[in-house]
C-alpha cells in the first residue's frame, strides 16, 4: 500500500518573552501562517489519519492554527522525540504506524525535518526541491510519496509537492 507523509514545519514562534525554547508560543505571523497550512492542507491533502507531532508548545499552537484554516485529522500524539528530533527518530515513530494510515503527518522542527525530507526522497526534478534549497522556512511542507510505512527507509519516498504557505 502507498502512503503520504506529509514533513512540516511549526510556524513562526515568537522570542517576546524570555521563555524557555520548549515553551515558545507563536507570534503574529505564525498564527496567520498556521491557518493558510491549514487552508493549503484542507485543499491539498483532506483528512490526515494521524498527526505525530512535537511536544513544544509552538507545535501544538500550529496545529491548532491548521485546524483554524480548515485542517483535520483523525488522531494526534505528541512525542518528545520530535523536539530536536532526526530522521530515525521520526522513523521510530512512523513504523509503529499501523497500515491503515494512508497519510501522516509529522510536524516538528529545523533542521529535523528538511534533513528527513532530504534523506527520505532521492533528489529528482521536481521543482520544490529548489525551494528546499533555498530554505526550508517555518511553516514549510513537504509531501512525500511513502512506502508500507515498515519499509521506510532512506531513499525509499518521493516528493511531490513543497510549499510554504503565508498568511
Amino acid at each position: 500500500m502507498s502512503h503520504r507523509l506529509v514533513i512540516m514545519r511549526h510556524a513562526k514562534s515568537s522570542w517576546k518573552e524570555p521563555l524557555p525554547d520548549h515553551q515558545r508560543p507563536l507570534n503574529k505571523r505564525g498564527r496567520r501562517d498556521g491557518k493558510a497550512a491549514g487552508e493549503w492542507l484542507s485543499e491539498h491533502v483532506g483528512t490526515i489519519d494521524r498527526v505525530l507531532s512535537s511536544t513544544s508548545t509552538r507545535t501544538r499552537l500550529t496545529w491548532d492554527r491548521i485546524e483554524a484554516g480548515g485542517g483535520r485529522a483523525g488522531q494526534i500524539t505528541f512525542h518528545d522525540a520530535l523536539y530536536g528530533g532526526s530522521t530515525e527518530d521520526f522513523l521510530r515513530l512512523l513504523y509503529t504506524l499501523p497500515e491503515s494510515v494512508g497519510t501522516a503527518l509529522v510536524l516538528a522542527h529545523w533542521p529535523g525535518v528538511e534533513e528527513a525530507v532530504r534523506e527520505l526522497a532521492p533528489r529528482d526534478d521536481n521543482p520544490g526541491w529548489q525551494g528546499i534549497d533555498t530554505k526550508f522556512p517555518t511553516s514549510a511542507i513537504a509531501v512525500l510519496s511513502a512506502p508500507a510505512w515498515a519499509d521506510l527507509a532512506p531513499g525509499s519516498c518521493r516528493l511531490d509537492s513543497y510549499v510554504v504557505p503565508r498568511g
